[in-house]
């Protein structure tokens, strides 16, 4: 009975993720239509402030308000940083650049999270870690179609900044989550990005158009479905059996691309997706077995 329920934790954790990974991909398309009307900090803000009051009746329903005063506050001042620069960053990226392309090139991400746990909480990464980091940022290489003038640089660095704050913000997460709820580290990440991109973008600010109302909405929602859904994953099974279904999303905007703005993703693209992806399986697959040996 107890492996069955393990077994059955695990599978609602997968289908949990497959859940939010979806959800953040049309998340994510919505904020594309968004940036072809309001500039890159605008739509951030939107993003932020659609979303504060979903995360906020979450808070008060999972835990109350008690545990959103008693943090770390100078270490979520950091995320709430991170999280403006990332956002419109990633806005301004899904502007120039196609979602699958985007998508791509984000996935270095978790290849950054490993060099950078090297340096902030002292872990010790081996030959074969490294080889297998290597290799992905030669993925890059091959997304980024070096031979080309013109192909979008300010996109390509702007994804490349969106992973490089995504990563240390995630390094950050192992760091305040020993003391502070998630509860609170998505909250308050949510109300600074809120305050924080719409003090950016207040100069330029521009009204929003009646018709854009019903994608605001739809950003809110497929924004806390996608945070619960991460959530409840890692939550209910461990990281290595949920964390490889998160490259699932660059198949679900190959789709929207298709559907919405007819855009097919280069072969390079594609092939350059593929070492970045295997780069970071194998690099969870081999935490996920030192762990296990580490618990005998």
């Amino acid at each position: 009975m107890a492996l069955y329920g393990i077994q059955q934790d695990r599978l609602a954790g997968m289908a949990a993720m497959l859940t939010g990974v979806a959800a953040f991909a049309l998340m994510d398309a919505g904020l594309k239509l968004l940036t072809a009307h309001y500039p890159s900090a605008q739509v951030a803000a939107l993003r932020g402030l659609a979303a504060l009051p979903v995360v906020f009746a979450w808070a008060m329903y999972a835990g109350g308000a008690a545990q959103l005063i008693k943090v770390r506050w100078p270490l979520h001042l950091i995320r709430g940083v991170l999280s403006v620069f990332m956002m419109i960053t990633f806005t301004f990226a899904l502007k120039e650049l196609s979602l699958a392309k985007a998508y791509a090139l984000f996935f270095i991400a978790p290849l950054l999270i490993a060099v950078m746990s090297i340096f902030m909480l002292g872990e010790r990464v081996q030959r074969t870690q490294w080889l297998a980091i290597v290799i992905g940022f030669a993925g890059v290489l091959i997304v980024l179609k070096p031979d080309t003038v013109g192909f979008g640089w300010a996109g390509t660095l702007a994804v490349l900044g969106t992973a490089l704050c995504y990563a240390l913000s995630s390094v950050l997460v192992k760091i305040i989550g020993r003391t502070d709820s998630t509860q609170s580290m998505i909250f308050w990440m949510t109300c600074m990005l809120a305050i924080g991109a719409s003090a950016i973008a207040l100069p330029d600010w521009q009204p929003i158009q009646g018709g854009h109302y019903p994608i605001l909405v739809g950003v809110a929602l497929t924004g806390a479905v996608g945070q619960w859904g991460i959530t409840e994953a890692f939550k209910r099974a461990p990281a290595a059996t949920v964390a490889p279904l998160e490259y699932t999303g660059l198949a679900w905007v190959m789709i929207i691309d298709l559907l919405v703005w007819s855009v097919l993703p280069s072969w390079r693209t594609l092939a350059g997706a593929a070492v970045i992806i295997g780069s970071g399986l194998y690099l969870l697959r081999f935490e996920a077995r030192r762990t296990a040996q580490s618990a005998l």
